[in-house]
């Protein structure tokens, strides 16, 4: 199989971030009078707050979803952020597979702010082709829709030739439903 375009997940994939997002979550949880074992939370990371609430908090309405997700990014942002650092290589598996004619697309449930400052520290801007983040979808992983805007922003290339790499079962659920394989780290 010819890959023509590699979808790359960020955080916990590209940028050491789970447990940043874990002690986020814990005190945006706390905030509201819950809380869960780390483990409970590390286990839903990888899915946007769209899915992660519901999962942690089934009786919550969308405002209040809203309102955590909304206070956790502030959280995150606030102290974890600035501190987050690209994997080892990360920028090298970046540029070898830019090298090898691959378009290497940021395929995220962070937000576009987050994105943004990713690219930034992976020093990745002149190898993307293309982004997605949790800002332009309806739904966030395991939901499909990540993948399948970032297919769209590839005219010409088909699921068949795309590779998704990323580290939760969320982001191997979401491109199944696109018909695209996926790498696991």
């Amino acid at each position: 199989m010819q890959i023509n375009a590699i979808l790359f997940d960020i955080d916990g994939t590209l940028v050491d971030t789970n447990d940043m997002h874990v002690l986020a979550w814990e005190e945006a949880f706390a905030g509201v009078g819950a809380t869960f074992d780390r483990q409970v939370i590390h286990d839903q990371i990888g899915k946007g707050t769209d899915m992660l609430v519901p999962t942690l908090l089934p009786d919550a309405d969308e405002d209040q979803q809203d309102a955590l997700g909304e206070r956790h990014g502030e959280i995150f942002k606030a102290k974890y952020l600035d501190t987050a650092k690209p994997f080892a290589q990360a920028h090298a598996l970046l540029a070898h597979a830019h090298g090898l004619g691959q378009q290497v697309v940021l395929a995220s449930s962070a937000s576009e702010a987050e994105l943004e400052q990713y690219i930034d520290l992976l020093g990745a801007r002149d190898l993307i082709a293309a982004t997605t983040s949790s800002d332009d979808v309806e739904n966030t992983k395991p939901a499909p829709d990540i993948f399948a805007t970032a297919l769209k922003k590839l005219p010409g290339i088909e699921p068949g030739s795309v590779i998704v790499v990323g580290d939760t079962p969320y982001d191997i659920e979401a491109a199944a439903k696109c018909g695209i394989a996926a790498v696991a780290v």
